[in-house]
């Protein structure tokens, strides 16, 4: 049977060139980089190397990085930083944010009593710029803004560069999840007046459980896990070097085929959505995703004319993989709250699949999904 993967909003089918550096790693690489012996001054050089390799990236200082486990560790890092040890008093947040964010910004409200704003958005996901700005008017409390650069679900893309100007003029701070956004968009920090990001290299190409938080210079870092002052003390545990050196070179290589690759993506997008247009003139896009200038290359957020719950075990059954909403919420029975939160009661019932792709997705593979939706829809 044929398989088809279009689920790479959920993880990415690791580099070939990736799997080879952790391999050589793992051979060679095997002190810890807190031993001052030889084996851990090495292991200690290709961490440190590899930070300012990913900083340079980003045209920021290497002591601006700091390694995690995970886009979502990051996010805490970031947020509970902002509160107990930034003065931050309030949040401004959307109801459409990865649950890293909403999860996190809902503990703050109730363990430390901050204030917590959620910024409008319109009928397709998209943030109200003008209500962000009455929000950030409207309050002399010390402000953190945190909106995603890319929407997991539905694909929509934020100007960071319009929000960065708002909260600047209005002296507030500025975080996004820039998750499904690194290894696919160009982000210089220098022109963007960012004041923290995330990453996960799982999501472009690179290995699962590591990633990193950028933090702009002059903000010091008060860590969640103690015991090791690694990290400049910003977060103790052993550095899990062999997967630090894969995102690294994950990031190398979408850096350098940045261009290319986003163009291959979206003309694959592109196609697909035609071809879906042919099956039935009732489909209908959730978000901006099918938006070539406002949405992601990556994701295709699609909501068929009917109620099918058994859609998605079909296409898994037929060997394609693609998600009903956010893989972390997997294993739910709660349905997503991006939909829920833009779409008409009565339409959130119809069935809702997330398409997303990557540079290994083929026209072979678009053609096969086409073939499938047709015979199960018919």
């Amino acid at each position: 049977m044929k398989t088809v993967y279009l689920d790479n909003a959920a993880t990415t089918q690791i580099d070939a060139e990736v799997i080879a550096t952790m391999q050589k790693s793992m051979a060679e690489n095997y002190g810890n980089p807190s031993s001052t012996h030889q084996f851990g001054r090495k292991a200690k050089s290709a961490v440190e190397t590899a930070r300012k390799n990913i900083a340079n990236f980003f045209n920021v200082t290497a002591q601006e990085i700091i390694f995690t486990s995970s886009g979502t560790e990051a996010d805490n890092l970031i947020l509970n930083n902002a509160v107990l040890n930034l003065g931050v008093q309030r949040i401004i947040t959307s109801k459409i944010e990865h649950h890293a964010v909403l999860h996190t910004c809902n503990y703050l409200q109730e363990t430390y009593n901050i204030g917590l704003d959620f910024v409008e958005v319109d009928e397709s996901g998209a943030i109200a710029l003008n209500h962000l700005e009455n929000l950030l008017k409207n309050s002399e409390q010390k402000t953190l803004v945190s909106l995603m650069m890319i929407n997991n679900e539905i694909g929509n893309l934020l100007s960071l560069e319009k929000v960065s100007k708002l909260c600047k003029q209005h002296t507030a701070l500025f975080h996004s999840d820039t998750v499904q956004a690194i290894g696919h968009y160009n982000i210089n920090l220098q022109d963007i007046a960012l004041d923290f990001m995330v990453a996960s290299a799982h999501k472009f190409h690179g290995p699962k459980g590591v990633g990193f938080a950028f933090f702009r210079k002059g903000f010091g870092i008060l860590p969640m896990l103690h015991g090791g002052d690694q990290e400049r003390g910003a977060r103790s545990s052993t550095e899990n070097v062999h997967a630090i050196l894969g995102m690294e070179k994950a990031l190398e290589i979408a850096t350098i085929n940045l261009q290319t690759d986003k163009n291959y993506i979206e003309n694959l997008k592109k196609y697909f959505i035609a071809e879906l247009k042919k099956i039935s003139n009732k489909l209908q896009f959730n978000g901006l995703s099918s938006n070539l200038d406002r949405s992601s290359c990556t994701i295709l957020n699609i909501r068929f004319p009917i109620k099918n719950q058994m859609l998605l075990f079909s296409l898994d059954m037929a060997g394609i993989a693609v998600s009903g909403g956010s893989a972390c919420q997997s294993g739910s029975n709660k349905g997503s709250h991006v939909l829920s939160e833009i779409l008409f009661d009565g339409e959130e019932d119809k069935t809702s699949i997330r398409f997303s792709f990557s540079k290994f997705t083929t026209k072979e593979d678009l053609d096969y999904t086409i073939l499938k939706l047709k015979e199960l829809l018919s």
